[in-house]
């Protein structure tokens, strides 16, 4: 039978190692730390966001057909919107934008990130669904139904990745702001995954083969 000393000892180093763990993932004052998941899905997801941004106004430039310029509008303002909330959670949370973790890093163990085997497919340290700058390039340089085609194809790509991130970060955190955002993307961004679909199948074209997982 233990003794009451013991058994004291036992609870006091129990608490200190919640402690230390607590201390470890969210830092000083309950924030989340710099190599916590909700800091590695801000900042991946504001660079995830922009680049989503910077591809509406490629579009909206080259003057496409209505319901397009409308979505990239769209697209433009809410992903804008945001970035602006990723990145004020980090300055909120005391941590810098920049970092030296690759991307994903904060889903290691978890389908993405350092040396884990990446679900569908998916690059180690790349972020799920972003265009390459050849892809960039040529989305540039295409007009017309071309243009419009490639837009889509590529954004249902990027919005496929930032569902994944979302539904990733759903697995690691429990912090009401940032859980919620994530719902938010989920659910906004496979509407339009849906809304963009028809739109290609009324221009005779097909998306990309998906990055998600079968429901």
């Amino acid at each position: 039978m233990e003794k009451p000393a013991s058994k004291t000892i036992l609870i006091v180093c129990g608490v200190l190692v919640l402690a230390v763990a607590a201390f470890l993932l969210f830092g000083r004052g309950g924030t989340p730390g710099d190599t916590s998941p909700e800091a590695g899905f801000a900042r991946d997801m504001a660079t995830h966001h922009a680049q989503a941004v910077d591809m509406a106004f490629v579009i909206r430039d080259k003057g496409p057909a209505k319901e397009i310029s409308s979505l990239a509008f769209d697209i433009i303002n809410t992903q804008s919107n945001q970035r602006g909330m990723f990145l004020g959670w980090l300055q909120q949370w005391g941590l810098t934008q920049a970092t030296d973790q690759k991307p994903m890093a904060w889903m290691s163990g978890h389908g993405h990130g350092g040396t884990a085997t990446a679900a569908n497919g998916a690059t180690p340290g790349v972020m799920p669904g972003m265009a390459t700058p050849q892809q960039l390039t040529q989305l540039k340089q295409a007009q017309g139904r071309q243009a419009e085609v490639l837009f889509l194809q590529l954004m249902i790509r990027h919005h496929e990745g930032g569902v994944q991130m979302a539904e990733g970060l759903l697995k690691l955190s429990t912090r009401p702001e940032v859980v919620g955002m994530a719902q938010k993307i989920i659910q906004g961004q496979s509407g339009e995954i849906k809304f963009m679909t028809e739109l290609l199948k009324l221009r005779g074209a097909q998306p990309y083969p998906s990055i998600l997982k079968p429901q």
